[in-house]
């Protein structure tokens, strides 16, 4: 009796011509024992070298297979919400192709999916292949966000994680442009849980995430969870006011009962400097903020799909 079920499996994807071929052996072995119909979609976010042509050679041979080419580079996050818009399964599962996260996982993903949680993550216990300097600023940022934020996101967490219909049908809702969604996948709720695992290094190729980047995406994230920033730029607005307030009533009093001797040149400059260093830290808090709301006034559609490959004929 053919399977009910459908699990939908995204992989998006970018300039992965080293490691695309063993992505879809592995993805293609791990699926084979659940009973489930399968639909495996990769999603191209503007590659510039040979991943689509292997891929499109790949369809030829499995027929799950099915590949959607945006326009141009939208980066990772739209790429993900370009799967989950199109992905049909009764559960969905999220994983990059360079194989850091084992594929290998998914069939405990549907299991624990069943017993009845809408989120499955996958927690990372170990983090191979990266420096002593990316894990301590990942394990500050998460620490940071959780501090400041409302809504709690699991540390050593990445995108590779199982949804329910339900909890997709959810975020897909969810039409922000600037999308940071790790948040994301917190915010909507419904049960989660998570299973752990060890995480490999690049099977090969380098990442497209450099620290200027990876810096970038922290200060979206932040600014996109959580209005603390600009609590703190207010209230380092009140405690300067009020030091400087302060300090001048310490030098009226000093100058009418001792003398005005002309002095503190060097602490002048330094006050100044300080006042001067907080109000452009507050003005840059505020510009990121009207900069979300500019982006999001615009109201300019996530992605466009340059062409959709499948093997199908109904697709």
């Amino acid at each position: 009796m053919k399977p009910t079920e459908l699990l939908s499996i995204i992989i998006p994807f970018h300039n992965e011509q080293e490691v695309i071929s063993e992505c879809q052996r592995r993805i293609s072995a791990a699926v084979a024992a659940i009973d489930m119909q399968i639909e495996i979609l990769y999603v191209n976010d503007g590659s510039k070298d040979d991943s689509l042509d292997i891929l499109i050679a790949l369809m030829q041979q499995d027929k799950r297979i099915k590949i959607i080419d945006l326009s141009r580079n939208f980066g990772k996050e739209t790429a993900m919400t370009a799967g989950l818009d199109v992905a049909k399964g009764d559960a969905v599962v999220i994983i990059d192709a360079d194989l850091q996260d084992p594929p290998e996982l998914i069939t405990e993903m549907v299991k624990i999916w069943r017993t009845g949680f809408d989120v499955v993550y996958a927690k990372r216990t170990k983090r191979k292949g990266e420096s002593l300097v990316k894990k301590a600023t990942a394990r500050l940022f998460y620490k940071l966000i959780n501090k400041i934020s409302d809504h709690e996101i699991p540390e050593n967490v990445g995108d590779f994680r199982l949804m329910s219909r339900q909890a997709v049908d959810a975020l897909n809702q969810v039409r922000e442009r600037k999308r940071f969604m790790k948040g994301l996948f917190a915010w909507i709720g419904f049960p989660q849980t998570a299973i752990e695992y060890s995480r490999d290094p690049r099977l090969a190729g380098k990442t497209n995430w450099n620290y200027r980047k990876l810096t970038k995406f922290a200060i979206e994230g932040i600014s996109s969870f959580t209005q603390e920033p600009l609590r703190l730029a207010t209230y380092m607005g009140f405690l300067t006011a009020f030091g400087a307030f302060a300090l001048g009533l310490f030098y009226i009093i000093k100058t009418l009962m001792f003398g005005d001797a002309i002095q503190g040149f060097p602490t002048l400059i330094t006050v100044i400097l300080f006042f001067s260093g907080v109000q452009l830290l507050s003005i840059g808090i505020l510009g990121e903020y009207i900069g979300h709301m500019f982006i999001e006034s615009k109201q300019r559609p996530l992605y466009f799909i340059k062409k959709t490959y499948s093997a199908k004929a109904d697709d």
